[in-house]
């Protein structure tokens, strides 16, 4: 029986300055990568992965077009990276991770991929300004006590990373409100995601709205392998 690999990829907060240069720098297929995001962008996202100001990258309109490069720029480059690899027989991915299992399984080309990842940067980070929130990671609590702790704090679930890893999401007060409750409900960590606003929340509801007029401006193949 044929081992089946699937390929799946991150989101936000997954970012971190250096990242991809040394692809860059070494394999022709990644280094086409950050030269077509740098051309279907209108400015050098590269440099801003490998030697920008963390806090620059890490602002939404610039964190999800750059991890969606850098994971193209990893898939272009498994045939050199490992001597084993091969081609997805299913792709997933985590919130912007998404755009780029579309662009992995060929429902986007990379530069449309590109484009909507910039313009959902962009429109989330507009909400993020006009409603502050934030996200946190509550390690060690059940779904029960976290819908409980979201309850009381009038905050949401955002992700279900694992049965003990649950994300939370809301505006910036309650959510410290609920950070503490969680810590004194007995979570083993509560970590503060690299976020800049409460993603997965309904004050994005601003972004969703215009992210519906956007992705009526592109067209959508079928997709090559199952996502």
């Amino acid at each position: 029986m044929d081992n089946k690999v699937a390929y799946v990829f991150p989101g936000q907060g997954s970012q971190w300055v250096g990242m991809g240069h040394d692809l860059y720098q070494s394999l022709p297929e990644a280094r086409a990568v950050f030269e077509e995001a740098d051309s279907v962008l209108g400015f050098p996202l590269s440099q801003l992965c490998f030697a920008g100001r963390e806090e620059i990258l890490r602002q939404t309109v610039n964190a999800q077009p750059a991890v969606l490069a850098v994971s193209i720029a990893h898939l272009r480059a498994m045939p050199q990276l490992c001597d084993e690899a091969t081609l997805p027989a299913f792709v997933a991915g985590h919130s912007l991770g998404e755009y780029t299992a579309l662009a992995a399984a060929e429902v986007l080309d990379f530069a449309a991929a590109l484009r909507l990842a910039r313009e959902r940067g962009h429109l989330m980070q507009q909400a993020g300004e006009k409603n502050p929130g934030g996200m946190a990671a509550i390690i060690g609590l059940d779904e029960a006590e976290v819908a409980q702790i979201c309850s009381r704090c009038g905050i949401e679930i955002a992700n279900f990373n694992s049965p003990h890893q649950i994300v939370i999401s809301g505006s910036t007060e309650l959510l410290c409100q609920a950070v503490e409750l969680a810590r004194a409900a007995g979570a083993r960590r509560v970590i503060p995601l690299e976020v800049s606003g409460a993603f997965h929340s309904y004050l994005m509801a601003e972004a969703v709205a215009g992210m519906s007029e956007v992705i009526g401006e592109f067209a959508f193949r079928d997709s090559l392998i199952p996502i």
